[in-house]
């Protein structure tokens, strides 16, 4: 049996976390063929969606696709979206939150964003910057000894 990703246990507690502490949670999709959204809002490819308890209905964040009906311009739409199609979820007041890899078959790495600047829908990938440097330092454990290690990527 093979072990399922984590991935879609990210984006549920990422999800959890917005809504408990009153955020706005969004997601940010790469649109392809798999993909079920309203055509008319994707913009280069790619759709952010609003997926607050108040903006969906019948949420379902399962292990491979995320579901739930939504109202665009009033008219009530069926959403599908592959969790593997899923690069960002993101508080909307404060930007935080994390972003994916998209290439998830050869490795569902994630990077966590500590800090962003808050940005409109279009502007997610402004928003969370990748790191400038790959090694980041290591900090040490007090009194010295072995750096202690920070969780960059998680497979």
């Amino acid at each position: 049996m093979s072990e399922i990703a984590t991935k879609p246990y990210l984006l549920r507690a990422l999800y959890e976390w917005c809504v408990d502490n009153g955020y706005t949670p969004h997601v940010a999709v790469k649109v392809d063929s798999k993909t079920q959204v309203p055509s008319e809002y994707v913009k280069n490819g790619e759709i952010t969606l609003n997926v607050a308890p108040s903006a969906v209905h019948k949420l379902q964040m399962g292990n491979e696709l995320i579901e739930f009906s939504a109202r665009f311009a009033g008219v009530a739409r069926q959403i599908s979206v592959p969790v593997s199609n899923v690069y960002a979820i993101y508080a909307r007041e404060t930007g935080h939150g994390m972003t994916f890899d998209l290439d998830a078959a050869a490795k569902p790495a994630t990077q966590v964003v500590a800090e962003a600047a808050p940005a409109g829908p279009r502007e997610v990938p402004a928003a969370l910057p990748a790191p400038a440097n790959s090694t980041p330092p290591q900090p040490t454990r007090p009194g010295g000894g072995k750096p202690k290690p920070q969780l960059r990527r998680v497979k």
